[in-house]
């Protein structure tokens, strides 16, 4: 099983980008294959046809599970993040990606950001995002036991999806 961690955060190497590959080792049970930590692929993200672009979509489109991991700013994911969901080819550019929409923030206020405003967007570009998005304060995204209830809660769905034979 393929596992990436896509990073939306204005900030190289951020909580984010951690919490992210938190999530993502947790619910595979091994280290993630790859990381995407957008704000590194630069100003090529403004236009089209940067092969280094090119090749992070390709990554995160062979990719089995994908947890898409992002700041609220601004009430929402980063612009950022958009950038790099807008050089996914229409509606099929994650068709068979399971996907987990994951967000940070300050306090509680923005707790549906992730169900609400980046999970519409996964399931518009053809992922497969069988769960709730989670959204973790990110003062305590790696305190001991802060992902459990989600885990808990959505593990057993994961492993039966992930683990379904091919077609």
């Amino acid at each position: 099983m393929k596992v990436t961690v896509v990073a939306g955060n204005p900030k190289a190497a951020s909580r984010t980008l951690a919490a992210g590959t938190l999530l993502a080792e947790a619910i595979a049970g091994h280290p993630v294959d790859d990381v995407i930590d957008v704000i590194t692929l630069g100003a090529p993200l403004l236009g089209w046809g940067d092969a280094g672009v090119k090749d992070a979509v390709q990554t995160v489109a062979q990719s089995d599970l994908v947890v898409f991991a992002s700041p609220t700013f601004k009430a929402t994911y980063t612009g950022v993040l958009k950038l790099f969901l807008d050089q996914f080819a229409g509606a099929t550019g994650l068709a068979g990606v399971v996907a987990i929409p994951l967000m940070l923030g300050a306090g509680p206020a923005h707790t549906l950001a992730p169900e609400l405003l980046l999970k519409p967007v996964l399931v518009e570009l053809g992922a497969i995002c069988p769960t709730q998005g989670l959204y973790l304060t990110d003062t305590t995204y790696d305190a001991p036991g802060a992902l459990d209830p989600w885990l808990a809660q959505w593990r057993p769905t994961l492993g039966r999806l992930l683990t379904l034979p091919a077609a």
